[in-house]
């Protein structure tokens, strides 16, 4: 009978130990979905991701399967490829940093710039809000490295592409018809 017993207390434990188990690999497994960077699990308070115009490091204007590239106004793609073309030509290599951005990436930029310059006054003279962006619309990029943005500057103008933002040597837009010259540029410092 003692036997009998201890069986059944065998049982017990190992029905405890197994539904314990099975509770950790459960919770574990959710823990781990939540933390899955993937947009199909990504909630919307997640980071910006590549659906929002995040671009890898070394994008090209040919790089249309990104969205930061094939969301951009279609004249724009069109004048940065034929200026990348160019400017490759003068060995100079051209990378997008930043081109259109949905506004959840454009509020988060803002936001870390508020909490980079200490308000939203000051961080306004170098992020727009998400409904002033030319980011947002598609009608802007961001170009580097330095020597590429020095091209363009000296050079955009041929393509339709002027430097806009004058605290922002990267900051292109669409501004000229090809070979006029650019507009003034804002600057956003100024109140």
């Amino acid at each position: 009978m003692l036997t009998d017993h201890r069986i059944a207390n065998r049982t017990t434990i190992l029905a405890i130990v197994a539904a314990v188990t099975s509770l950790t690999l459960t919770s574990c497994a959710a823990a781990s979905a939540q933390d899955d960077p993937s947009p199909s699990t990504a909630g919307p308070s997640g980071p910006p991701r590549a659906a929002d115009g995040v671009l890898p490091d070394h994008t090209s204007a040919y790089d249309t399967s990104l969205p930061g590239i094939a969301k951009l106004d279609p004249a724009l793609r069109k004048a940065v490829q034929q200026a990348e073309t160019a400017m490759k030509d003068d060995g100079i290599k051209l990378q997008v940093t930043t081109g259109w951005r949905s506004k959840k990436y454009q509020e988060e930029l803002l936001d870390k710039a508020i909490r980079k310059y200490g308000s939203k006054k000051k961080a306004l003279e170098y992020v727009a809000e998400p409904d002033e962006s030319h980011h947002v619309t598609g009608h802007a990029v961001d170009i580097g490295p330095t020597d590429a943005d020095d091209w363009l500057n000296r050079h955009g103008n041929l393509y339709g592409l002027c430097q806009t933002l004058s605290n922002e040597i990267w900051h292109f837009e669409l501004t000229t018809k090809p070979g006029n010259d650019c507009p003034p540029m804002t600057n956003p410092t100024k109140n």
